[in-house]
């Protein structure tokens, strides 16, 4: 069967399961902060390496470093920068309440600076407690979607929807200009008569 078959044969979805999609952006984060930070964190032990807030503060803390880094080079700008960084303790053990006031600072960091809307955020328990892993999944993307607007290096997902998007601005433009529709006035008079008819 030659490949063009085959792949015809596939599924267009890529993932059977919510689950499986999960597990790739899981991997991709993974991955991400791993090149990001120097440090051994994989697909299964992500949660584990996160569950105190600790890291995901000090990452707050290093986007609120790239976002004024690229105020001091560009000058001021219309996407929403975070302005300041987050406290946290390091050595907060998992489900301890200072993991859990982490976790908070950084959930606070995120509404207020980066202006993460509601229903991509995360409640403390989603993490701590693994109630959600789906809604801390895609918290952490969009901060890293709103992080490389400013030039921090973000996981693979986010750069593969920037081309994808670009690709789509660009074959926009090349698009020639449709005129648009006149309106025409409807004599609503008339309107009434078919009406009654």
């Amino acid at each position: 069967m030659s490949g063009i078959q085959h792949a015809s044969n596939q599924s267009i979805k890529p993932f059977k399961s919510g689950e499986e999609y999960l597990y790739a952006m899981k991997e991709d984060l993974a991955e991400w902060l791993g090149d990001l930070y120097n440090i051994d964190i994989d697909v299964n032990n992500i949660l584990e390496m996160l569950e105190t807030g600790a890291l995901l503060c000090a990452h707050a803390n290093n986007v609120t470093r790239v976002a004024d880094d690229f105020l001091k080079r560009s000058g001021p700008s219309e996407i929403q920068m975070p302005a300041s960084g987050v406290t946290f303790i390091s050595s907060a053990h998992p489900t301890t309440f200072l993991a859990r006031d982490n976790v908070t600072n950084f959930i606070n960091w995120c509404r207020k600076e980066m202006s993460i809307p509601d229903v991509l955020m995360f409640e403390t328990d989603d993490l701590v407690l693994r109630k959600n892993e789906k809604n801390f999944v895609l918290c952490l993307l969009e901060v890293a979607r709103r992080a490389s607007r400013f030039g921090m290096a973000s996981p693979v997902l986010i750069q593969l929807e920037q081309e994808i998007e670009e690709e789509i601005r660009e074959e926009m433009e090349d698009l020639p200009a449709q005129p648009k529709p006149q309106k025409r006035l409807i004599n609503i008079q008339n309107l009434d008569e078919m009406v009654l008819h």
